[in-house]
């Protein structure tokens, strides 16, 4: 058991470093913005040294604009920010090393409103860190990481304050939505010191898990992205003898593939967005994955059906590692800039492989759709070639 303690409202008046790349799960001051599920609106941290403050951009109108929501206080480095459907944007601070608050921040005319939620203190060595923005664009969750248990916490969304969700055995890490609704989260978990295996907790059945990612026995298998629409799943696993990215299928017992053309000498590839609305066509999902490099950074595109990733400079003032489609296939790219401090990029997706490049056969996911109805619930994915029909290397 953890110790976590929980505060209410009324009481408070005053990522595991495990796996780089994550998007929008740092605890550590970066440039980044995290998106809502739906795409309307972000926040990040803004401005220079002593002088952070929260800041929220709207994103779905005819032209992308920010919303500063400075304090009194300026926000220290470590603060963590998630925007919410309806504007509001949650604030999460460490306070004395161990206590971790909770506020909504929202514009009042000149001014910004304030409306402090509570804490959960994370004693010792845990930490608390929160997830990506929940689906229904409404709640907000945390883990509370300890030396043998994780605990999920509602932070924002309850009717009283903070609530504890379930408790997870293991240090778990990552946090990837699996659905539409905020029901069914995946969490990379490792137990007993063993390998590190991604699991799926139901929280409407009190937090039950069940195993997601069992490629071999000893690999450790993290996933990286879901699409609930399509079912394909981004993820990041060592069984070829090193890690490497690879896709599967939600729901299915179609193999794990890992593409050779998402590997890169020299370069790390890390995908931080799917197309929506390719309903059980996983395979005709494009793929968004920030490259970086000693030379910098920059974007890929790929698709699962293709063997190919496209790779295209970045807008000037990228907010590296962010973005989103749009289901027309338009990835949208966020920058900042002395000129633009608030600034979308559109970039159409890749066009259609040509038939020689298409991955045939069952294995590329093609034939979810003649399988009938998807399982809603997550299952494993089974015992996988370890290759794209090309030698490991």
């Amino acid at each position: 058991m953890t110790a976590c303690a929980i505060e209410t409202a009324a009481e408070d008046d005053g990522r595991d470093g495990e796996h780089p790349g994550r998007g929008a799960r740092a605890t550590e001051f970066t440039a980044g913005l995290t998106i809502t599920a739906n795409g309307a609106y972000a926040a990040r941290l803004a401005g220079d040294g002593d002088a952070l403050y929260a800041e929220r951009w709207t994103l779905d109108g005819p032209e992308p604009y920010a919303v500063p929501l400075p304090l009194d206080q300026p926000e220290e480095p470590g603060t963590q920010l998630l925007p919410l459907a309806d504007g509001r944007v949650l604030v999460a601070r460490r306070v004395d090393g161990r206590r971790n608050t909770f506020s909504l921040l929202y514009p009042t005319g000149p001014a910004t409103g304030e409306l402090r939620l509570g804490a959960v203190e994370a004693p010792g060595s845990e930490r608390l860190v929160l997830l990506p923005p929940s689906p229904d664009g409404i709640c907000a969750y945390a883990l509370c990481v300890g030396p043998e248990t994780t605990t999920l916490w509602l932070v924002a969304g309850g009717a009283f304050g903070p609530e504890r969700v379930a408790e997870v055995r293991g240090r778990c890490t990552g946090g990837v939505w699996l659905d539409r609704t905020g029901r069914m989260l995946a969490l990379d978990r490792r137990l007993d010191g063993g390998p590190v295996k991604a699991v799926a907790v139901d929280l409407e059945r009190g937090g039950e898990v069940t195993p997601l990612l069992q490629i071999t026995e000893d690999s450790d298998d993290r996933l990286l992205l879901a699409d609930p629409d399509s079912g394909l799943l981004l993820l990041r696993s060592d069984a070829p003898g090193h890690d490497r990215l690879g896709w599967g299928v939600l729901g299915s017992l179609l193999p794990v593939r890992f593409p050779e053309c998402l590997r890169l000498d020299d370069a790390a590839v890390t995908p931080f967005a799917v197309q929506p609305g390719q309903v059980l066509m996983p395979e005709t999902c494009a793929v968004a994955l920030r490259i970086d490099a000693a030379g910098g950074s920059w974007v890929g595109t790929w698709q699962p059906m293709s063997r190919r990733m496209g790779q295209l400079a970045a807008p000037v003032g990228w907010l590296a590692g962010t973005g989103l489609w749009t289901a027309g296939g338009v990835l949208r790219l966020p920058y900042a800039t002395a000129g633009a401090p608030c600034g979308l990029a559109d970039v159409e997706a890749p066009p259609e492989p040509e038939p020689d490049a298409v991955v045939a056969g069952p294995a590329a996911g093609g034939g979810a759709a003649a399988e009938g109805p998807r399982v809603c619930r997550p299952v494993p994915l089974q015992q996988a070639p370890l290759t794209d029909g090309k030698p490991a290397g």
